[in-house]
């Protein structure tokens, strides 16, 4: 039905194709416009970009406002092409205005690999900011927001637009000094927590990040569809916890099948019967499911998916001492990210591994509610085609697709089926060797780093010297992307390589180019479909670059992961080849159908947490305009006067008022900020208790809002009361109130981070899945 409405929504308006016309059209007509800007002199170019900017302050609401009519557009991108050409030597192709173009109109665009989309990107962003707007061009890593920050730096000066780059490293006043500028580069992970370190800030002063306008996001699907979900938090820190090591020593010395059993899909494990007493019996002879043991229960559980559901390798990596996450999109360690406290501390317990800080959460953003705060909101990708109803959905955005400056010859040859995934790396080993030999470049795309080293390992056996590129060296990454298109080499990769760089035919030697082009171009092998097509799709977009040549093959098995977790009752399909490939076309069906019910289980996730999620960020945002105003007036000073009318009095009487209306700030803050971090433990405890509800045919996202509606209200109230109270009891001197003496200190210490959204479930769902289970076996 989604697919029939959108398809009506889009005939009705005419479509994102109607206004990618209207859009050519002002290319074309800017394109007459060429001579006229070659003509300028510096100076003249100067003049004319000075006579296109407007100035923020034109109209009352900045982020939101309509774009400059036709005419202007026309002139700026014919004067943005002769400043790219003049300053980055880089003239614009045709279809990198039109990208340009569309962004502006607030689409995400969808620009094929190779195609210049940060050109574009940077001449969009340009052409906000001398419309009066500042602009954040958010991007999945520092490396690429600071290389493209620099990169395109001299653009912007040539244009009259500042830029700055905000990075993990970077200070508050270098922070202040990016966010300043016209256009700001950074990372989602680090302007998220900017926002959040600002919503702990107790004076103006303390400030870093301004009121949202415009966001302008790279890697758009990654950023917005993928990673949509993911919690920014800030901590204050407190000593790690996790399941005792008597627990851990417990669940290790349990054997699969007797004691425990996993789903289908591998995404929930339990304890059997045996296993349940097992574990009573190693605790004391306790009634493990009695209701004082809930939290003995819950940590069996959490040891149990640590060991036998997050592999090594796979879910994650131990490097350095501590256990870094891989993020399943894109290959690479998840820096800064980390699972829920007691299952990140799980693990590092089963990996021996000193357990790592931990933090009472003060407050969190997800990745979608910092976009939603940004009134103009645009991306570019390569892969937003896949994604565009869960854009629509979930941003109100369109995707618009711009073609490529040169037609795509890459081939791409119809998938190679098997029966079994052994007999599916035997044949995509020899594919690649005899690729190798005729002296064609390989990029193997792998799906986890066990399986990318494994690969390596049988291409080294076979006489295949290969790199392989994964979330281990990924620091190696822009080097071994340089040289993956040389001549005969030979690159396994997780799918990590190339977003956001390009890989050239020859290498870095200019000489080479010829051979590789006459060996074929790059050549793009799969080793397994993705849970999304998008992925597949990315790893595709690496060969065919700019009408290179180029082909592709996935080789995929009835028994890959993908098959048997999404699809476990599909019919065995027997093989008659000895190598074990099938070429009926139903067991190409069959792969196919388990990726699009991967695919549907996907935005089901998404569509829900969001549903729980959503009302917690509108609650957000009613705290952050009361929290403002505190911040910036005398509110806090008004509130207290009329709550406590005599103390006020007699502290007035002592007091320069500017001391009691800071006094009042300071106690107010403290008490919003201190009554929000316990109104998110309360729904952190309500979210894993809630589907209990279930049990008595209640909708749990239905009780969930009924229960943190009036506990916000609470929030409220308790705000006034508490200021009140500690106004009335606190020791106040010329020197302003020390809510430490009152026992009111905030954290020494905080600390930010993502959370892994985790796969298998609240930890109480699953110990109540557990409960459910065992009762059930009991009662048969």
């Amino acid at each position: 039905m989604s697919r029939i409405t959108g398809t009506l929504r889009r005939w009705v308006r005419g479509g994102p194709e109607k206004d990618v016309a209207r859009s050519d059209a002002v290319v074309t007509k800017a394109g007459s416009r060429a001579e006229w800007a070659a003509a300028l002199g510096e100076d003249e170019l100067t003049a004319e970009l000075a006579a296109l900017r407007r100035d923020a302050d034109e109209t009352p609401d900045a982020g939101a406002r309509p774009f400059p009519s036709d005419d202007v557009l026309t002139d700026f991108l014919a004067l943005a092409r002769e400043a790219a050409d003049r300053s980055i030597s880089l003239r614009p192709f045709d279809v990198q205005l039109l990208g340009a173009l569309r962004l502006m109109a607030g689409n995400v665009v969808e620009m094929a690999t190779g195609e210049g989309k940060t050109l574009s990107g940077a001449i969009a962003a340009a052409a906000f900011a001398l419309d009066g707007r500042h602009v954040h061009v958010i991007s999945v890593n520092d490396y690429l927001a600071h290389r493209d920050a620099e990169w395109m730096g001299p653009l912007y000066t040539r244009l009259g637009v500042t830029v700055g780059s905000v990075e993990a490293t970077s200070s508050p006043d270098e922070r202040r000094a990016a966010y300043a500028a016209d256009v700001t580069y950074g990372s989602v992970s680090e302007i998220g927590f900017d926002v959040l370190r600002d919503r702990l800030a107790t004076s103006v002063d303390e400030l870093v990040s301004p009121e949202p306008q415009v966001a302008l996001v790279d890697e758009a699907d990654s950023v917005m569809v993928d990673e949509a979900l993911v919690p920014l938090v800030i901590a204050g820190s407190v000593s790690g916890t996790g399941p005792s090591p008597l627990i851990n020593k417990i669940v290790r010395a349990l054997r699969p099948h007797a004691h425990h059993r996993s789903d289908a899909d591998e995404r929930n494990v339990h304890l059997t019967d045996a296993g349940a007493r097992a574990v009573e019996s190693a605790l004391g002879g306790i009634d493990l499911y009695a209701a004082e043991n809930l939290g003995l229960l819950t940590q069996v559980n959490v040891a149990l998916h640590a060991h036998v559901l997050l592999q090594r390798d796979v879910h994650y990596l131990v490097r350095d001492g501590k256990v870094a996450l891989i993020n399943a999109s894109r290959g690479r360690v998840a820096h800064l990210q980390r699972w829920p406290d007691g299952l990140q501390s799980a693990v590092e317990s089963k990996e021996g591994l000193a357990l790592s800080e931990s933090g009472e959460v003060l407050d969190t953003i997800t990745v979608q509610g910092l976009l939603g705060r940004y009134p103009t909101l645009c991306g570019m990708t390569g892969t937003a085609t896949a994604a565009a109803e869960q854009l629509r959905t979930h941003f109100r955005l369109e995707v618009a697709t711009v073609p490529p400056n040169a037609p795509t010859v890459r081939s791409d040859e119809p998938d190679r089926v098997y029966d079994t995934p052994e007999n599916k790396e035997d044949a995509l080993v020899a594919h690649v060797q005899a690729t190798h030999e005729a002296g064609q470049p390989v990029l193997v795309g792998t799906l986890d780093v066990a399986e990318s080293e494994r690969l390596a390992a049988a291409l080294t056996a076979a006489g295949v010297d290969c790199v392989v590129l994964n979330a281990k060296n990924d620091a190696e990454e822009a080097g071994i992307v340089a040289e993956a298109g040389a001549p005969g080499a030979v690159v396994v990769s997780t799918q990590m390589a190339g977003r956001g760089t390009d890989i050239r035919l020859g290498g870095s030697a200019e000489t080479d180019r010829d051979a590789v082009v006459e060996a074929g171009g790059l050549c793009v092998i799969g080793s397994g479909k993705h849970t999304s097509s998008r992925l597949d799709d990315q790893l595709r977009g690496r060969a065919g670059r700019q009408g290179d040549p180029g082909r592709t093959v996935f080789f995929t098995s009835v028994r890959d992961d993908l098959v048997t977790t999404n699809t476990p009752d599909a019919e065995p399909v027997p093989s008659q080849a000895t190598d074990g490939k099938l070429t009926t076309p139903r067991a190409a069906r069959i792969v196919e159908h388990a990726q699009k019910v991967a695919e549907a289980a996907l935005e089901e996730v998404h569509r829900n947490t969001w549903r729980y999620n959503q009302l917690i960020e509108t609650q957000r945002a009613i705290l952050d305009t009361r929290r403002d105003d505190v911040l910036r007036t005398d509110r806090a000073a008004r509130d207290l006067e009329v709550a406590c009318p005599d103390r006020w009095a007699e502290l007035a009487q002592e007091l320069d008022g500017t001391v009691l209306e800071e006094v009042a700030r300071t106690i107010t803050l403290h008490h919003l900020d201190r009554q929000w971090a316990e109104h998110l433990a309360f729904l952190a405890d309500l979210r894993e208790s809630i589907h209990l509800r279930a049990l008595s045919r209640q909708n749990p996202l239905d009780e969930f809002h009924r229960a943190m509606i009036p506990a916000f209200t609470e929030l409220s109230e308790q705000v006034g009361v508490l200021s009140a109270e500690t106004l009335t009891t606190a020791t106040i001197t010329d020197a302003g109130v020390d809510l430490e003496l009152e026992g009111l200190s905030r954290p020494t210490a905080t600390w930010t981070y993502m959370v892994h959204d985790n796969p298998f479930g609240t930890e109480i769902a699953r110990a109540a899945a557990a409960v459910l289970g065992s009762s059930r076996r009991r009662n048969r």
